[in-house]
């Protein structure tokens, strides 16, 4: 089981961390809301899964994201979400499964984990109390704050290129939501495009065998938006807090 030690964190300048705070009290201050419930917790800066490992977290508009990929190996009750090595095991699964990018711990560190689609179906729930798996509602609000699907993908990417390939095409994470390329499992269970791309589980579904998700490339500064790829695959998860800012409309 992986644990925070040692765990990259995004990086962040001062002016940075205080436009950060800064978003999180108007958040609270100006009033949030839940479908089913009127409390509103005031929104993390840094959250804690039930392996221990901490995230930090990004008020985009009217939402607030983790700033990093997940990484537990546990759901939300305590029970663990199988781990798999073998690419036999991992393309004849329909249950919940993850995995490092080439098996390798030290990748899970940085680039988090990639789970395959039921793990993140599975109503014991992956994401830290408090936060979900991101509908395609939820990322529709997203894209449209960056100014759409043209140009959100260059705006959540990681900057520079230290972790994605040249030449990282429009990348600014101006936001702080610091996408980084964690690649994928195909479900032939073979990695591919580590440092190329960044894809992310929706929770919402196309039809019982296939779920949206949506990718970024180092060459590009959209945002893709698919459900070609079947529930075997290994993507990344971003969680988002169950908690939306009322005066910013809708989800």
């Amino acid at each position: 089981m992986d644990t925070d030690t040692g765990t990259r964190r995004p990086r962040q300048n001062l002016p940075h961390f205080m436009f950060l705070l800064a978003c999180m009290v108007f958040f609270f201050i100006t009033g949030c809301r839940k479908t089913d419930e009127n409390y509103c917790p005031p929104p993390p800066l840094v959250v804690t899964d039930i392996d221990g490992n901490k995230y930090h977290t990004v008020a985009v508009g009217n939402q607030v994201w983790l700033a990093e990929n997940l990484r537990v190996a546990h759901y939300r009750n305590g029970d663990p979400v199988l781990p798999v090595t073998s690419p036999e095991i991992w393309s004849s699964l329909t249950t919940g499964a993850y995995c490092s990018y080439l098996n390798l711990p030290e990748n899970a560190l940085v680039y988090g984990y990639l789970y395959n689609g039921y793990a993140i179906l599975d109503d014991r729930n992956i994401c830290p109390a408090g936060w979900h798996i991101p509908s395609e509602a939820e990322w529709s609000t997203l894209i449209r704050f960056l100014g759409g699907e043209m140009v959100a993908g260059g705006k959540l990417k990681e900057a520079g290129l230290d972790h994605w390939e040249n030449p990282n095409t429009g990348a600014d994470d101006d936001i702080g939501f610091t996408a980084l390329p964690a690649g994928y499992r195909n479900d032939s269970g073979v990695f591919g495009n580590q440092k190329i791309s960044a894809i992310f589980w929706s929770s919402s579904g196309y039809n019982t065998d296939h779920q949206w998700y949506h990718y970024l490339y180092y060459n590009y500064q959209g945002i893709y938006r698919d459900y070609f790829h079947n529930m075997q695959h290994g993507f990344s998860i971003r969680c988002i807090y169950d908690y939306v800012k009322e005066e910013m409309g809708k989800k």
